[in-house]
């Protein structure tokens, strides 16, 4: 795998601010481009919609929201939607999306490797098309754990990725590259992609604090339901 030897934790962070800043130079054209919630996205809300029939309150969390076409899911399920990125500018994006659209949604920026959230307090998480834009390991598998921390013990996520079963890619192994957007007037800006092997997408869940509950492949994502370590798996 091109990257089991992770950077200096400086270094660590300063790729990342770097996969920030790009966000930030696309964060108006690639939003728009990002209208319509993923189905499968549709289909986890719904089940898990259909299968928690606890009362109280409720939190949902939409970690990478971009724009917050999937944290506008959320809403007629939970009483506060959290959408979290680490783009000022998408999270702007996401400002405006909820504001058209009439929908409520608190929005952070943060880190999705250190979480500002409290412990078991998610109730329904989405976290789709992020956790390969992490760079490095280290920082793909502390957001992992995370994840598993600020989830309730009978609350669900699912997650994707990136990976090498997509027919744009020849390669087998996991790797790193930069995939090109190009802005409305010609400029290509590089983004920074983790391309997962299946096999090591399953590795780094089964390394985290998440009990994984269901696995696919599905066009070319891996695509994982996940509980926190401390739910109840027995339902």
């Amino acid at each position: 795998m091109a990257d089991q030897q992770d950077p200096p934790a400086t270094d660590d962070l300063a790729r990342r601010a770097d996969v920030r800043d790009t966000y930030d130079e696309i964060a108006t054209h690639f939003a728009s481009t990002r209208a319509y919630a993923w189905p499968e996205v549709e289909s986890f809300v719904d089940a898990h919609a259909a299968s928690n029939s606890r009362s109280g309150t409720r939190v949902g969390l939409d970690l990478g929201c971009g724009n917050c076409r999937h944290a506008e899911l959320l809403v007629d399920t939970c009483e506060t939607v959290v959408g979290l990125d680490a783009s000022a500018g998408l999270l702007e994006t996401g400002r405006e999306r909820a504001r058209e659209r009439g929908f409520e949604v608190a929005l952070c920026q943060g880190d999705a490797a250190a979480l500002p959230l409290a412990t078991n307090t998610v109730d329904i998480a989405v976290y789709v098309a992020t956790l390969h834009h992490l760079p490095t390991r280290r920082a793909r598998r502390a957001s992992l754990d995370e994840l598993a921390r600020v989830l309730d013990p009978d609350g669900r996520a699912l997650l994707s990725a990136w990976s090498t079963a997509h027919d744009k890619f020849d390669e087998t192994d996991g790797f790193d590259t930069t995939i090109e957007w190009t802005l409305p007037g010609g400029e290509p800006v590089d983004r920074f992609y983790h391309i997962y092997a299946p096999d090591e997408f399953d590795a780094d869940l089964e390394a985290s604090d998440l009990d994984v509950l269901e696995w696919e492949l599905s066009s070319g994502n891996c695509y994982a339901t996940v509980a926190g370590s401390e739910s109840d798996l027995s339902e």
